[in-house]
């Protein structure tokens, strides 16, 4: 049924569909208001207006939330590479519901993971030397060519050497110094 209520267009629903609603929302298999409203129509916040209505006539109280310790504040700069990995790879599969759920058990604002998601895309693209490094590199090659090459030329002289002792032998040992000989 639908009528108007204050000027404003108001969707009236029996009990029974109410009543399923509720069921959905609790139970084994429960599913949030948010996720039904957008499988139904029926905005979120009639849905849990109705949840919690129930709740309340019924007696049935919320479920308690454990008590756990809310994470100690951490600033994102505080955080080790390794943590931001782990939580940038954790959360590249929730959705929304759960990504909000996991923020906040994190101690964690949406931005900072768009930060930290985008820091590990680029980490992972190509490496560009910085500016100037391709002077730099093509120095270093340049002078280490042409010490290969006096290397190479001081090994040629030692080998020459060598051989030119082998043929001649040593001069000292030939000759008499006294005789002339």
């Amino acid at each position: 049924m639908q009528g108007t209520e204050n000027g404003r267009f108001v969707n009236e629903y029996t009990d029974a569909f109410k009543s399923k609603m509720v069921q959905r929302m609790l139970g084994s298999r429960a599913r949030t208001a948010t996720s039904l409203s957008s499988e139904t129509g029926v905005s979120q916040a009639t849905l849990s207006r109705w949840l919690a209505s129930a709740k309340s006539s019924l007696g049935v109280m919320a479920k308690p939330q454990p008590k756990t310790a809310a994470p100690p504040a951490r600033r994102a700069e505080d955080w080790s590479p390794e943590e931001r990995l782990r939580v940038v790879v954790e959360t590249a599969h929730l959705s929304d519901d759960e990504l909000g759920a996991f923020l906040r058990a994190e101690g964690l604002h949406e931005a900072t993971l768009r930060e930290w998601r985008s820091a590990a895309l680029e980490g992972l693209g190509p490496q560009r030397p910085a500016r100037g490094e391709h002077k730099r590199v093509r120095e270093l090659e340049k002078e280490l060519r042409r010490k290969d090459k006096a290397l190479a030329e001081a090994a040629a002289l030692l080998i020459l050497q060598k051989k030119v002792q082998q043929l001649w032998g040593d001069a000292d040992d030939d000759t008499d110094p006294k005789s002339g000989e």
